[in-house]
């Protein structure tokens, strides 16, 4: 038997970052482009735009730099400095949150047993 938690950050009640959005930032960063990392993590180009643009009006500040492409290519989107900071806050977070759930998941189930 295990423990289990899902973490997700909200501004004024709305939801603004979890696990799919972070799903989503780090692979607009491993692959360069929002188009790309939409289809990586099985999303529509538009959702995944509508989740970038939300998070930076939520968040209030710029996450991702788009740049546009053309004819012949040339576009492509990275992450910003306040979004590279932003996710490593976050994966402390995270970590944080799942020692202190681990830590009393044994103390209650005495080491995991009914």
């Amino acid at each position: 038997m295990e423990v289990r938690s899902k973490i997700w950050l909200a501004v004024d009640g709305e939801p603004v970052f979890g696990s799919g959005r972070e799903a989503l930032l780090k692979a607009v960063d491993k692959l360069g482009s929002i188009n790309k990392a939409a289809k990586d993590i099985h999303l529509s180009y538009r959702k995944a735009l509508s989740y970038i643009q939300t998070m930076e009006q939520r968040l209030g500040t710029r996450l991702v730099e788009r740049k546009a492409g053309g004819l012949h290519g040339g576009g492509g989107a990275s992450l910003t400095k306040e979004a590279k900071e932003f996710l490593r806050k976050y994966e402390l977070l995270e970590e944080g949150v799942n020692e202190m759930f681990d830590k009393k998941f044994l103390e209650v189930f005495e080491n995991g047993k009914m």
